[in-house]
């Protein structure tokens, strides 16, 4: 069973997310903030990480560059999953070391086929 470690500040979002996310077959475990995130990922190696970009401290752009730039955790794919639409914030966020961009609200059944393709999985039918 592959790990997402879910980064999010939003209570409704974060239980959305984890609760779907096990459903598809996912451990799911959680940081609310990007200083957490950081120490998270290098404490539990997930297999990829879901990262909001508001947060509270510090930054998921800042906690993308931060994982990227590290040795033990510059290889977990990162999921950006925002509310910025904006080109500029995506821009920052692939020029951070992001894998993927995503909008919230996040089309579930697209979000979850970024997460398998990026994992090496075979989609499920």
């Amino acid at each position: 069973m592959a790990s997402i470690l879910c980064v999010e500040d939003n209570d409704d979002n974060l239980f959305m997310l984890q609760r779907r996310l096990t459903r598809a077959g996912f451990e799911v475990k959680i940081a609310t903030n990007g200083a957490h995130a950081v120490e998270w990922a290098k404490t539990l190696q997930p297999d990829l990480i879901v990262m909001d970009l508001n947060l509270p401290g510090l930054s998921g752009w800042e906690a993308t560059r931060r994982l990227k730039n590290e040795q033990e955790t510059k290889h977990i794919p990162i999921i950006v999953l925002s509310s910025h639409f904006e080109e500029t914030s995506r821009a920052r966020a692939v020029a951070a070391g992001c894998d993927a961009y995503e909008t919230k609200p996040a089309d579930f059944e697209r979000l979850v086929g970024i997460i398998r393709s990026l994992l090496g999985e075979a989609p499920k039918t």
